[in-house]
């Protein structure tokens, strides 16, 4: 049974962000509010948590396209090579933002990402995902909680979300009605910008 817990994005309680912070060093799964769809995510340091995740998507881990949810870009080079000038102002300027940038991936990936040519960099624009991030001291992997519906790709109402999700993970987030559409995914691994998926961040960022 998943804990159930109401956050505000508007001014995120920190007893409870803290609690989120305790499930994911103890290896949970949690699922939680970015300013696009709700997320499921769990701590990067953590092999047995991505693994869990890696089984409730039905993919390898080692092949999985996971986003890196980070607090800001001051750690960025803990994970992505370096990139140029132009590429850095580009993501200074659409993040926090709806966007996933494809970015090439770093030798100091932790070891299950070791064979990663890329990583998905991601900063949402939403208070409750940023606080986690920050007070856990380092990115969740994340990936988007879709649903079968296929008029309604995303679940949009927590409390639904919580019923379909309740034995898979530990926690789910109330952070208010989620947006059902994903964000924009740019690649920019190659140097020129490709635009992956056009979702809800603009592509006026260009």
């Amino acid at each position: 049974m998943a804990e159930f817990i109401k956050i505000y994005e508007e001014n995120p309680n920190s007893k409870m962000i803290r609690k989120v912070v305790d499930v994911l060093k103890k290896g949970g799964l949690i699922i939680y509010p970015t300013d696009t769809v709700y997320g499921l995510g769990c701590d990067i340091t953590n092999t047995k948590a991505l693994e869990r995740i890696a089984r409730i998507k039905g993919v390898k881990l080692e092949k999985a396209n996971f986003s890196f949810i980070c607090h800001d870009l001051s750690n960025l080079s803990d994970y992505v090579k370096q990139i140029d000038t132009s590429t850095f102002k580009i993501l200074k300027r659409a993040l926090p933002g709806p966007y996933t940038f494809i970015l090439p991936g770093a030798k100091s990936l932790p070891v299950v990402f070791k064979k990663k040519k890329t990583v998905g960099i991601r900063v949402p624009n939403n208070n409750i995902a940023l606080e986690i991030v920050k007070a856990l001291g380092n990115p969740i992997i994340s990936t988007s909680i879709r649903d079968e519906d296929t008029i309604l790709e995303y679940t949009t109402d927590p409390e639904l979300i919580l019923e379909k999700w309740d034995s898979l993970v530990d926690l789910v987030i109330d952070g208010g009605y989620g947006d059902n559409e994903a964000s924009t995914v740019i690649d920019f691994s190659e140097g020129d910008p490709i635009i992956v998926r056009e979702g809800k961040g603009s592509l006026d960022i260009f």
